[in-house]
């Protein structure tokens, strides 16, 4: 009997052990976020092909539980953990038009109390503010039918005084506004104030283009976001076009709500021109279940249409400065979430590298030029498909050695898709096997039974695999052909990281201190570098991140201010020391 009552005692211990390294154990995310996207609902916007599209996406935590709007969606999504999302269909313009669309476009939030507001983008004064206090449902009733502060791209924003400010614009050629309103009645108290607008003359960043350097079209200031910390307020915006890489997000410093503003010099503080999916304007700062800020943004694709775009999200904060920051680094590889308060400064990047980057592959069928390799290239611009949708259309990819899988990212491309708005109902199914040959195949990953959709389906395994080879075979399609523009798996190689790299220099040009020329000894097995940014030495907040290249142009310099500037290069295996701190006057 005690022999039994030791045994179950130590069963019981392990149990316990197990379920508190379970509790433990860290939730990691994939930029751009899985979430069952909408389809265009302009016709215009899908002559080039129907997809998946929103933007201009704003965060919220109410009641314990965060709340996701966007563009266009027809509703909008909640989360207890920032990982499972659910969507909550509605369509908040009345009376809805199915001509011409209408839904909320860049919407605003606010929370005052127990109740979350939200109003999205309009020129009309006839505007409904809509009000809940239980929004995990379709629960809303008019805070105000007819808001008089009609405004595109409005950001809203309580202080800790009570008063409510809105924050407004969107345009290349006039300011971005704000104003107070009314916190019982939401009617405006006084006029719109001219709060700040664009100085592309000496901002680099701010300038128009792929590579800002489109001198033909004045960049557009959108997106307006508020933040208050330690007495001091942060009016953020995005620039200088969402159809670029460069779209990020800047930021005014101010000791009162509506101004005067003074230009950050850390700008911009969100950043992504680089990696899978580029971009990072047009969103939002707020804080986790913990106190951590994080910074969610629009990432672009705009391949059939200029506003094909999805979201993303990235650790942020304030440094001891005061100054705003945004930790993209890696930003479109695994990321860990938070439990608890945490150091933002130092990366949540899971060190689980790409293993498959430009790695041989071998597919089922190829649709006219959408090549296999497409979908291997780290960009999202570009994928494969297959001929059909069919049951049975497969993709294979070589990681050239046996490795660690840790995780998969699956990007869906939208290729021949019949769907126009929002679709309910719809889902992916596939299997995932791994091989150590080639030849003998084990099942890795079973989404023969999933009843969702995924188009960025994040599967982080839930133990590390030895594999050579991954084979992805599809079951089921919601829409068009089976396609993906990204096949990404994660973790580490067998190989060593590569070295140091050298001879790294930053060239700034004389007559136009706005742009500088980087360039590097290539690193013979590196896969990329990632290049570090920023106004000090200690203030590296900003990066790109360079495949296949050795050299970058950077069009995106303050021309008043110096530079510090350090690289390191990447491989399947991990990341080689960084250079020192190169300074560029």
């Amino acid at each position: 009997m005690r022999i039994f009552t030791r045994i179950w005692l130590l069963l019981l211990f392990c149990l316990c052990m197990f379920q508190a390294k379970a509790q433990n154990k860290r939730l990691t995310y994939c930029n751009p976020l899985n979430l069952d996207y909408g389809y265009t609902p302009f016709p215009n916007f899908a002559e080039w092909g129907k997809h998946r599209a929103t933007a201009d996406p704003t965060m919220t935590l109410f009641k314990g539980k965060y709340y996701l709007f966007s563009t266009n969606q027809f509703g909008y999504w909640w989360s207890n953990d920032l990982l499972n999302w659910h969507f909550v269909s509605r369509k908040f313009v009345r009376p809805y038009n199915e001509v011409k669309g209408d839904e909320l476009c860049a919407p605003a939030t606010l929370v005052l109390g127990d109740t979350l507001l939200v109003i999205g983008s309009t020129y009309n004064k006839d505007f409904t503010l809509w009000m809940s206090t239980n929004p995990t449902r379709d629960d809303w009733k008019a805070a105000k039918d007819y808001f008089k502060v009609g405004a595109w791209d409005p950001g809203m924003f309580a202080d800790d005084d009570g008063r409510v400010y809105i924050y407004h614009g969107s345009s290349n050629t006039l300011p971005l506004y704000g104003q107070e309103i009314d916190r019982k009645t939401f009617d405006p108290i006084g006029p719109k104030k001219e709060l700040v607008k664009l100085n592309p003359e000496i901002h680099g960043w701010e300038r128009f283009g792929e590579h800002n350097d489109n001198v033909f079209l004045l960049p557009f200031i959108e997106g307006a976001w508020m933040n208050k910390h330690n007495g001091k307020y942060y009016l953020q915006f995005g620039a200088p076009g969402t159809e670029q890489s460069g779209y990020a997000d800047g930021v005014f410093t101010a000791d009162k709500p509506l101004g005067p503003f003074t230009y950050q010099k850390h700008n911009p503080f969100s950043y992504k021109p680089g990696g899978f999916a580029k971009g990072a304007g047009h969103g939002a700062t707020w804080q986790d279940k913990y106190g951590n800020y994080w910074h969610i943004s629009t990432m672009g694709i705009s391949v059939k249409n200029n506003f094909e775009r999805r979201i993303g999200f990235w650790p942020a904060g304030f440094d001891n400065d005061g100054v705003l920051y945004c930790n993209t680094a890696y930003g479109d590889y695994p990321q860990y979430l938070s439990t608890g308060p945490e150091d933002h400064l130092k990366s949540n990047f899971t060190g689980w590298m790409i293993l498959n980057y430009n790695k041989p592959v071998e597919v089922s069928s190829t649709l006219g030029a959408y090549e296999p390799n497409n979908a291997v290239d780290e960009d999202i611009k570009t994928y494969w498909s297959a001929k059909t949708a069919g049951k049975g259309e497969w993709f294979k990819t070589d990681l050239g050695d046996i490795s660690t899988v840790n995780a998969i990212q699956i990007n869906y491309a939208d290729q021949d898709a019949a769907f126009m708005g929002k679709s309910l109902g719809v889902f992916h199914q596939y299997m995932i096997y791994s091989s150590l040959n080639g030849k003998t195949w084990k099942l890795l990953v079973d989404k023969s039974k999933n009843k969702t959709d995924v188009p960025h389906d994040y599967v982080e395994l839930n133990k590390p695999a030895k594999a050579r080879y991954l084979k992805m075979v599809n079951l089921h399609m919601p829409t068009g052909k089976f396609a993906l523009s990204g096949f990404r798996v994660f973790g580490r190689g067998a190989g060593v990281k590569p070295d140091s790299v050298h001879n790294f220099i930053v060239l700034r040009g004389d007559s136009e201190l706005r742009n500088s020329w980087l360039k590097w000894k290539p690193v013979d097995n590196a896969t990329g570098y990632t290049i570090y940014m920023g106004i000090a030495p200690d203030k590296l907040y900003n990066n790109m991140m360079v495949y296949g290249k050795n050299e970058f142009y950077f069009n995106g310099m303050d021309k008043n201010l110096p530079y510090y500037f350090q690289i390191e290069a990447f491989n399947e295996n991990g990341i080689s020391q960084r250079t020192k701190v190169l300074k560029v006057e």
